[in-house]
């Protein structure tokens, strides 16, 4: 009594299947707790064994985690006694990725090189302009670095919204908004014009690749010249 429990058995395609001579693809999941996150514990089941991810009052940090698909795997909420009666809500959100999708499985995970921040090459910023859930021509306007959560924040100012799957920079006179970004990459406020792409992440977007304006360009042009551009995209 006194608990939930979540299964996890994301429906994966049949390319998830290890394939002879390969290792099964990993299935990964991160979860979010809310600042108001009170009243409980939420634990990783795997295969009859709790780990602890959130503990009652858990700093607002995003915890994940993988698994092989033949495991099973479920979220185990446990509500922790208290002597009043005062009411508390354990509130978190959680995304459920796997390899089989072709995108990070975790924030910025395209800008992995040697301590997790190399710029992206041509062929990764041809295809971030393809499969982003945002592609945004713009201008570096701020940067705060958020050291609780180990994020930098991007104010970017938006001269074109090339896509974006979801509203992320509000229409309105110019469009605005933010970018995130692992706080050990140590993103620095510069001038001139650049192409941000990257993910939604718990509603929040992440950066991928960001290259200058003028440089993506280069590199579009000369892939649309030897037809090895993945897509079409508009170029002024």
């Amino acid at each position: 009594t006194g608990a939930l429990r979540l299964r996890l058995a994301p429906r994966l395609p049949p390319t998830t299947a290890s394939a002879k001579g390969r290792s099964p693809r990993h299935v990964t999941a991160c979860v979010k707790p809310a600042g108001t996150f009170r009243g409980a514990q939420l634990y990783l089941e795997r295969e009859g064994v709790l780990e602890l991810l959130l503990p009652e009052a858990p700093r607002p940090r995003v915890r994940c985690f993988s698994w092989l698909p033949r495991e099973k795997v479920a979220l185990f909420l446990q509500a922790t006694p208290h002597r009043d009666i005062s009411r508390r809500i354990a509130a978190f959100r959680y995304e459920l990725r796997g390899d089989w999708l072709a995108r990070p499985a975790l924030p910025a995970t395209s800008l992995i090189g040697e301590g997790a921040c190399r710029p992206c090459n041509d062929t990764e910023i041809l295809m971030a302009i393809c499969t982003s859930d945002f592609v945004i021509r713009g201008s570096i306007r701020s940067v705060s670095n958020d050291v609780e959560l180990q994020e930098s924040i991007i104010g970017v100012s938006a001269a074109r919204i090339h896509r974006q799957k979801f509203p992320l920079f509000q229409v309105g006179g110019r469009p605005a908004g933010s970018i995130r970004t692992p706080l050990r990459c140590g993103v620095k406020p510069g001038p001139g014009t650049f192409l941000f792409t990257g993910w939604l992440h718990f509603g929040e977007a992440w950066l991928s690749c960001a290259p200058r304006y003028r440089d993506f360009q280069r590199i579009y042009e000369g892939a649309r010249r030897t037809r090895q551009n993945p897509c079409e995209f508009p170029v002024d």
